[in-house]
């Protein structure tokens, strides 16, 4: 069977839409250090272990009924993942995107297109390795825009402090504006709840809405330490997309891995210019955070999930939702099977 695209697959999932959620909750990261998370609402009981062209006029060969059958041609000669190190932040991420053949593999004249930082705190500025870095997000937004997308959006939901406050004080506001981009309040109308038919635990949940329904979904999360989870990568960053968030406390690995079953984003850009390598997901020191100057990019979540584990001296095992998203066919977490192209700037 022909696998569908984000497009087609998104449009499945908004037609099992099943209305307003009755609460919109904006203290996710907070609520992630409770001791006793809120059971899951409209879901099942948690298990009790969560373990993880030929040329115009060329003539066609004939073929004889001895001849074997010609070799089935590969879908795409580009990389299945890309690393860019060493460069600034915006050229980085062009260089990455351009081994994986361009923005405009992914973003296409008219597009909507949402990106989806990590913006959970107002606290601190980006140099403290808790949000995204601003120039990275500025480079998909203006990238996105030169490939003929009708809109870029930029959204997250904080913990600390208002959406406001956490747009300016991270920084990415004013680079987002600067490159054409649109911050937008994730208001709380816009939340729905929706059929996941991919999931395994998660079989329903509240979403931003419009997150589910946009063309072309850019997922920018900052590689970085978390206390309940090992590490926030683009998995757990979907978590910024929904409502009720500490209600997947309850089955935390199976629900990271569920939440990249509903959403499906086009496409994975790890932030990995500051990575923070402890007393995540909110830092506040410099001493935790480290400097690598990193890009990770791909079309797979679970690749590049796995790739930036291990930028922390880990591998993909060390932590059990990979192999989950894997087990779900959502991408693979064995790093040996994925054509990876690393540049050196």
């Amino acid at each position: 069977m022909k696998p569908l695209s984000r497009r087609g697959f998104l449009r499945r999932v908004a037609a099992g839409a099943g209305g307003l959620a009755s609460a919109w909750l904006l203290d996710a990261c907070a609520r992630e250090q409770a001791a006793n998370p809120t059971p899951l609402p409209s879901s099942p009981v948690p298990p009790k272990s969560t373990s993880a062209p030929i040329p115009t006029g060329t003539a066609l060969p004939t073929k004889t009924a001895s001849e074997p059958p010609a070799p089935t041609p590969t879908t795409s000669t580009y990389p299945d993942l890309a690393v860019a190190r060493g460069g600034e932040p915006e050229e980085m991420v062009r260089r990455a995107l351009a081994a994986l053949g361009g923005i405009e593999r992914f973003v296409h004249a008219g597009d909507d297109v949402v990106i989806k930082p990590n913006i959970c705190v107002a606290y601190n500025t980006y140099e403290y390795a808790a949000t995204t870095n601003p120039w990275v997000v500025a480079a998909l937004v203006r990238m996105s825009l030169e490939a003929g997308a009708k809109q870029v959006r930029v959204m997250d939901s904080p913990f600390g402090g208002t959406q406001e406050q956490a747009y300016s004080r991270s920084g990415i506001r004013k680079e987002v504006e600067a490159a054409g981009g649109k911050m937008e309040y994730m208001a709380g109308m816009k939340y729905k709840l929706v059929e996941n038919p991919g999931g395994k635990w998660l079989k329903k949940y509240t979403v931003y809405e419009d997150a589910v329904k946009a063309d072309v979904l850019i997922n920018v999360p900052i590689a970085k330490h978390h206390s309940l989870s090992g590490l926030t990568l683009g998995m757990k960053n979907l978590m910024g997309l929904i409502a009720a968030r500490e209600g997947i406390h309850a089955n935390l690995f199976q629900g990271i891995a569920d939440l990249a079953a509903l959403f499906k984003p086009t496409l994975t850009v790890v932030d990995a210019v500051r990575i923070l390598t402890a007393n995540g997901p909110t830092g506040g020191s410099l001493d935790d955070v480290k400097k690598i100057d990193t890009i990770v990019a791909s079309p797979d979540i679970v690749a590049a999930d796995s790739y930036a584990i291990t930028l922390f001296g880990m591998k993909p095992a060390d932590l059990p939702f990979p192999e989950l998203a894997a087990q779900m066919g959502l991408g693979t977490s064995d790093l040996a099977k994925p054509r990876i192209e690393e540049i050196s700037l």
